[in-house]
This record gives structure tokens, sequence and C-alpha cells, in this order.
């Protein structure tokens, strides 16, 4: 009975109401910016930009029965349950999984092989979602991965394990932490009913137990950045954790209730404590636009223009953050145009993976994982550590900026198309008497300039051979 009830909720919430699911929860891109000031962080931005590709890994309760992530414990009129179910019998049923959280198989190495495989730079680890569930060893709760039946496991202290793995693969190494915490009792406090995703008592009148949630909150992150080596990324989740002051309209147009008071969590003491502990450390409060925003992060889209300020689209492999049972993923063709999209606007792809309960990839996430790293291998030059330029492009052909006067041009070619003989495209003109250069092959190619355009040709056996492939990667000096 409790199968058959966890899969009908799971075919709710990832079928039948997924676009409205997105309309609550995803990100939109803004054009509001603040560069760092101090140099570390500056510099640590530019790396930051170079790498282009990520990992971030949705992992906790949630895998257990393969729903969607944390979501489904919020009682707001875009969530549905099973309408047989009553909504604190729910929650009690969602804290119990912590019972049942038993990864066996838990295998970092594996994930973090994987990730390189795909020519992934960085990685970003849930640490903890809204549901407050830890994936680290926090002195904070007992709600924690360290004290289920993981808890005797030699590497039960799970967020330590993924970040030594990705580390060893010369990974950036990236902490997602979620402001809001509904289990804990100075966020979602019992005394009252949880009517939405904010805090559930009026923190004007209760001020000793929201400074007892920013000092719980201070601790943790406190954990994170002086407990578990070198961070580069702190990757604040859960935006409408903020000062009312900047709730503006990109915030109104998630439709989520908006308290009349601040949910302030003192994010300059927080950002002094945490650079104290890892220095240069970037600090991505996501949607709070200024000085803790050091790159904005656009959710399952990619902004319609570039932009020179960074910026990074969090996507998913397949329609869900975590785990969830046949999941319908990407093909290995569909991330690359997105990835070619998004680094010709200026921007890095973190592309979302789930492990399951137990704590493993599934076969075909690391075969798509594989066939992406297959192109990045040939064609990365186009990718890793460049640029925007101003003429970045032309129907299905996107352009990069490399060293000096050097472009590259990524010809994405559609899903069961065939590369055509002829590629052209008007402005960014390759210098006169300049190559143009085939990157997966070396090899120069014949072009010419006629009128407006120039006009690339490619050999015939170039065309045979190139039938099925993703995106053909093109260098030049304009």
């Amino acid at each position: 009975m409790k199968i058959k009830f966890l899969y009908s909720i799971l075919l709710i919430l990832f079928i039948s109401s997924k676009p409205v699911i997105a309309q609550n929860t995803i990100h939109p891109t803004s054009s509001n910016y603040q560069y760092p000031t101090e140099p570390e962080v500056r510099e640590k931005l530019e790396n930051w930009r170079d790498l282009k590709f990520g990992m971030i890994i949705h992992w906790g309760l949630y895998a257990v029965p393969g729903i969607i992530e944390s979501w489904s414990i919020c009682n707001e009129d875009w969530i549905y349950r099973d309408s047989t179910s009553k909504y604190d019998e729910y929650k009690k049923w969602y804290w119990g999984l912590s019972k049942d959280f038993n990864p066996t198989k838990f295998n970092p190495e594996s994930w973090a092989k994987a990730a390189k495989d795909a020519g992934m730079k960085y990685v970003v680890f849930t640490t903890k979602h809204h549901d407050g569930f830890n994936m680290f060893d926090t002195k904070e709760s007992e709600f924690k991965i360290t004290s289920g039946p993981f808890a005797n496991n030699p590497r039960a202290n799970v967020a330590k394990y993924v970040f030594e793995a990705f580390r060893k693969e010369n990974f950036m190494i990236g902490a997602y932490f979620s402001k809001p915490d509904w289990h804990t009792q100075y966020y979602w406090w019992d005394r009252y009913a949880t009517p939405d995703r904010n805090v559930n008592y009026d923190i004007r009148k209760n001020p000793w137990r929201w400074n007892k949630y920013k000092e719980f909150t201070y601790n943790q992150i406190n954990e994170l950045t002086s407990e578990y080596g070198k961070v580069d990324i702190l990757w604040l989740d859960g935006g409408w954790v903020r000062p009312l002051e900047t709730v503006n309209d990109e915030v109104r147009s998630w439709g989520a209730p908006i308290p009349p008071f601040s949910q302030h969590i003192d994010m300059p003491k927080i950002a002094k404590m945490a650079r104290s502990n890892q220095h240069g450390l970037l600090i991505v409060d996501r949607t709070v636009h200024g000085p803790y925003e050091n790159y904005r992060t656009p959710e399952q889209s990619i902004p319609k223009t570039k932009s020179d300020t960074p910026w990074e689209s969090c996507i998913t492999l397949g329609g869900a953050w975590g785990y969830v049972p046949n999941d319908n993923f990407k093909s290995a063709t569909k991330v690359i145009h997105t990835l070619n999209e998004i680094v010709a606007k200026g921007g890095s792809l973190l592309l979302g993976v789930g492990p399951t309960a137990e704590g493993t990839l599934l076969d075909i996430q690391v075969t798509r994982l594989a066939e992406i790293g297959k192109w990045l291998e040939k064609n990365g030059e186009a990718i890793y550590g460049t640029r925007v330029t101003d003429y970045y492009n032309e129907n299905n052909v996107f352009f990069t900026k490399g060293k000096g006067n050097t472009l590259y041009a990524l010809v994405n070619i559609l899903e069961n198309s065939q590369v055509q003989s002829s590629i052209s495209w008007s402005k960014n003109i390759p210098k006169a008497g300049s190559k143009v250069i085939l990157l997966s092959e070396n090899l120069s190619l014949n072009w010419e300039k006629k009128g407006e355009k120039v006009f690339i040709n490619l050999p015939q056996e170039i065309v045979e051979k190139y039938k099925s492939y993703p995106a053909l990667a093109l260098k030049f000096e304009k």
C-alpha cells in the first residue's frame, strides 16, 4: 500500500504538475549584477569562468521513494499530493524516510570519474536541501545522514567523501546549502501550521527564535567551510530567505507568498566568517543581487541574450534534479547544444545529476556523460577558457572568443540531421589569408568570402564521417 502511495505521488508531481513546478521554482535571469571587490574573490571568479561545465548533485531523503526534492512537504497550492493523505501525516512519513536511507553502495569516486569523463571541471553538492536533512555530520541537528542506518558506515559523513573524491580529480568544489530549513523548530515551529515555504511565525513577535535560526545557520556554514577541506563555492539556495527590501518584481514573479517582514540571516556576518575560513570563496546567494551573488544562476533555462558578467545555467540531465524512476534523460547532443549556446552567451552549464538511494549513478547517466566528454575531448578548446564575443550567434552557429584574435565557431547539427558540405555566416569573417581549422581533425578547411558572407567547405569524407556528430568546432583568426 505504501509503495502504491509513493508512486502515485511521483506520478502527480513529475508528470501532471511539471509546468506548475517550473513556474514556482525556476529562477529567471536578472540583469542586475555587482562585481566583487576583493582581489582573491575576483581571481577565483575568473578561474571559475574558465571552467564552463560542472555537475550539481541533488541527493537526500527524496531519493528513497524517488520523488521531487523537498517540495512535496511544502503546503503551497501548486504542490499536489495524494488526495487521501493528510498533510501532517505526510510530513511525518517524509521525515521518517531518514530511517530508510541507507546508501550502502555509496561510491563518490565513481561519481567523480563520471564527471571527469564528461569533461566537467567543478561540482556543487547538496549538503542540505529545504527539507533540512543534512548530508554532512553537523553538530547543530540530529536530522542527518550520520544519525540513521548509515551511521556506522566508514563513509557516513557523505559530504566529506564527495568533496575528497572530486578534489582528487582537480575539480573546483561547491557546497550547496539551503538557507530555509523546514525541519528545525527555529524555522518551521510546531506551534503553528506550515502554510507555505516561508518561516511560519512572525519574526517581529518572536525575535529570540529567529536569532536562534540565524545562529543555527551561521554555525552550519561555519562547519562546512572549516571542517571539510578546501571549498571554492558556497552555493546558497532558497532566495525567499532575504531582507524584505531586496524583494523585487523578479522575486514576485515566482508567485510565492511574501511575508511583511525580513527573513534576514545577516549575510555580511556569514560571508566574513566563511571567507576567513576559505580565502577567496565565491558566494552565490541566489537571486539576492549585490555583493554576495558573485554569479547569477538562471535555472532550467538559457538567457535570451549574451552577458559579459558571470552567470551559470543550472539544468537537469533528466526531468528532475534528484533520482526518480523512469526519468527521461536528455541526449548527449541536446546537452552539447545547450552547452555551446550557454558558453557563447558568456555563461557556464551546471548539469544536474541525481544518484539513486543506494548511492549509485544509473548506467544511462554514466553513458550520457561519457558521450558528452568524448565530444569535449576533441572540441573543448572552443569551450574552456573562452569568453563572449560581440557577434555571438547566427542561426545554428555560436561563436566564442579565445586568446588574442582567435575565434571559434560552434556549428550545432540538429539531431537526426546531417552536416552540410558548406557552412556559412556573416560578420566574424576570418582574416584574409588565415586558416580555418576543424578542431576534431586538426584539419585546415577551404573557405572563401562572397559578398558579406564566409563559406566554409567541408570535404566529402568529412561530411560522411560526421553524419551523426553533435556539433563541429572551427577555429580561425579574425
